[in-house]
């Protein structure tokens, strides 16, 4: 994280997402800032808090891609939520602290993630030699030969790190994984483990059962089960919590939602007021109670989101817009957009079709006048029908495609050129004028 800049870190979201200069400029200062906080003197760092974002702009724009794609960057915990999935507190549903605790689940598993692959090495060795006992006496069975079982175990070892027997299955036996009881979800943990409880009660804990594995999946069963000996669990605990208070970043879209409409102050508008006071002290800074200990949010980046096209920004309640100072808004996506969106992302619209053909056999070529004229379709159903933003590029593609995606086991052409007339043949100028509201997805 130290060695980018916000410069660099704008040339990342670059690879993936196209214009939306200001919004990008805005994160990358946030994460930046993030870096220069982390190097200040303790008093002075508990006196600086993150600058909250709130972004305005239509769906399929890039919001969430933005946030989503910055907390990749750097490694940070990230969730993303709804605000609409949230009630008052009193009402059922869910109440606001789940986010954090979804937050901390989520740091979790990536520490989990990466102390694993520090002793994978050592966890893949002493798997393999237990699976190699496991097969032994079977590969004795089959043998005809007068090898001994140091060859034996010699040339099995071999053959399970090439892959030759990954399909072969066999029986092993395992510990049991008692299901955890899904508690009310307003409870602190949300489960609890009662089978466990139980059975350790009554000395039924380290019950096992007889699975049968191929080979593969009980070598990775075995990594796995190796690794979590090998991992201090306390210190994975200790370090998810502390990386999920420090560097946590959390996503709320749909934040328009809970906003009274302008000039509406009654009915289930008294709800939403009361979701944006509860969601209030969380973005604000307190203490949450998780299962795995508490959590301050104090310093967990906030990025908002909404179209704000029925509500106005000003609508959320004065409190909750002091919390996201830096506010930015996005721009709806243009002719030349869609242009780039379908040919330069990493991730671009067109290499996800080539690819997915690719696997049928099928290698599929664009012209330059067929992308212009793909964007130019998406520009003008965005125009006359509901603005779906980037996504309507891929209700275009599916429309466009159709008949190459369901023929591709069979035709026999297995190179299959896109030029303008063919768009205009699979997509005419009838379609153009109607909205494509049976193939939004």
């Amino acid at each position: 994280m130290d060695t980018l800049t916000p410069k660099q870190i704008v040339q990342e979201l670059d690879r993936y997402i196209i214009g939306q200069d200001e919004a990008k400029i805005a994160v990358a200062i946030a994460l930046r800032n993030r870096y220069r906080r982390s190097k200040l003197s303790p008093e002075m760092r508990e006196e600086i808090t993150p600058k909250n974002i709130l972004m305005k702009g239509p769906t399929g724009v890039g919001k969430t891609e933005i946030a989503r794609r910055l907390a990749k960057i750097v490694k940070a915990p990230f969730v993303k939520v709804e605000a609409t999935k949230f009630t008052e507190v009193g009402y059922v549903g869910r109440d606001v602290e789940s986010i954090i605790r979804d937050l901390v689940e989520v740091s979790i598993r990536m520490v989990k993630d990466e102390k694993f692959k520090e002793v994978l090495p050592r966890a893949t060795e002493i798997a393999e030699k237990n699976l190699v006992e496991i097969i032994l006496p079977l590969r004795k069975k089959a043998e005809t030969g007068d090898k001994s079982d140091a060859e034996l175990r010699e040339e099995l070892l071999k053959d399970i790190r090439a892959g030759h027997l990954d399909g072969i299955t066999i029986k092993m036996e395992v510990k049991a994984t008692p299901k955890p009881i899904q508690l009310n979800q307003n409870a602190h943990g949300g489960e609890i483990d009662m089978n466990g409880i139980i059975g350790n009660i009554f000395g039924g804990g380290g019950q096992k059962k007889v699975r049968t594995l191929t080979v593969k999946q009980a070598m990775d069963f075995m990594i796995n089960q190796e690794s979590e000996k090998m991992v201090d669990q306390d210190a994975i605990v200790t370090e998810a919590l502390q990386r999920a208070e420090q560097d946590g970043v959390v996503f709320l879209d749909e934040i328009d939602k809970v906003a009274a409409s302008s000039g509406r102050e009654h009915g289930h508008d008294v709800s939403r007021e009361g979701v944006q006071r509860d969601i209030l002290p969380i973005v604000e800074g307190c203490t949450v109670q998780t299962k795995h200990g508490t959590i301050r949010t104090d310093f967990i980046l906030f990025v908002a989101a909404g179209a704000f096209h029925i509500s106005k920004m000003e609508d959320l309640i004065p409190e909750l817009q002091g919390r996201f100072p830096i506010r930015v808004e996005l721009n709806n996506l243009t002719e030349s957009d869609f242009v780039r969106i379908l040919r330069e992302p990493d991730n671009a619209v067109l290499k996800q079709y080539k690819a997915l053909l690719g696997v049928d056999g099928v290698e599929l070529n664009f012209t330059d006048d067929a992308i212009d004229e793909i964007a130019k379709v998406a520009f003008i159903e965005n125009e006359n029908n509901e603005n779906l933003g980037a996504r309507r590029l891929h209700a275009v593609m599916e429309h466009l495609l159709k008949d190459v995606l369901y023929e591709a086991d069979d035709n026999e052409t297995k190179q299959i050129n896109v030029d303008k007339a063919f768009v205009d043949e699979h997509i005419g100028s009838a379609l153009r004028e109607t909205n494509l509201k049976r193939y939004i997805i």
